[in-house]
């Protein structure tokens, strides 16, 4: 078997809950990871539910947990200055002891970005911004100093302090733009993860794009942990043959991304059934 991680969208349930499910998954070494989204509206009716902010969630998790790796996959390059978001992605690096992974994408959500005034913009634009900001962000983290103009940031002389624990914090690029989104994370990603793909074939065409991109920017494409989102409707045998198929043709990491109630009952199940495998 392959390598297993949860995800729980943040909407539609209570802080307290997310808080017990994210502590069990602490105590379950199957999970390697346990990820939120950076979202301001829920993604499922009702769309005027609640939802909490994933960033400061993650902060607090970061406190309540002691070993499992914690990110938001993904961020949206246009919610934040990238500067920004390299300053608080080494904070909660730091606050965790050196468990963040920092997850980023071009964003896509029309409906909370225009309800917030927050500019989305067309598919190129987005493409920029999220190659312009990865710069940024790996500079920041890095570097004393980052200066850099593009069409869409300007820097002069900027530092982030303090660094972060880890040298660097793993980049989750997310994505299917085939074009520009693998472009970028050839270049800058250690994971790739691609959300509910149909089929495992519909997966590899995507995967041979990712490495033709990697050698054309002159990357070893093995450097790349591969990842999926796959659901968690129907039972545990069920879910983990699903998930064979992936890992049988190269994805490395299944994120299950939880659908409906937070059932601890049901992390249980799905942790015995990757336990008994």
């Amino acid at each position: 078997m392959g390598r297993h991680a949860i995800k729980t969208p943040p909407h539609h349930a209570t802080w307290d809950e997310f808080l017990r499910f994210w502590q069990m998954a602490d105590e379950m070494p199957v999970f390697e990871s346990a990820w939120n989204w950076d979202h301001f509206y829920p993604l499922a009716p009702p769309y005027d539910g609640p939802n909490l902010e994933g960033w400061t969630m993650l902060a607090a998790l970061a406190q309540a947990t002691s070993r499992i790796r914690v990110g938001s996959m993904v961020n949206g390059m246009h919610h934040r200055h990238p500067a920004v978001t390299a300053n608080m992605a080494a904070t909660i690096d730091i606050i965790s002891g050196g468990r963040f992974e920092l997850g980023m994408g071009a964003g896509w959500n029309f409906m909370e970005s225009d309800a917030y005034g927050i500019d989305l913009g067309p598919l190129r634009d987005r493409s920029d911004r999220l190659e312009e900001g990865m710069e940024i962000i790996v500079s920041l983290l890095a570097n004393k100093e980052t200066s850099f103009s593009g069409r869409f940031f300007a820097l002069e002389n900027a530092w982030c302090e303090p660094k972060p624990v880890q040298d660097p914090i793993p980049i989750v690029i997310g994505g299917k733009g085939r074009v520009r989104t693998l472009r970028t994370a050839a270049r800058f990603a250690d994971q790739w993860d691609m959300t509910f793909p149909e089929t495992p074939s519909d997966w590899q065409e995507l995967d041979e794009v990712l490495r033709s991109h990697c050698e054309r920017v002159g990357r070893d494409q093995a450097e790349i942990t591969r990842s999926v989102h796959l659901g968690t409707d129907g039972e545990p045998a069920e879910l983990l043959e699903r998930a064979q198929d992936f890992f049988d043709v190269g994805v490395d990491v299944v994120v299950w991304s939880w659908r409906g109630e937070l059932d601890p009952a049901g992390l249980e199940a799905l942790n015995a059934a990757i336990e008994a495998a």
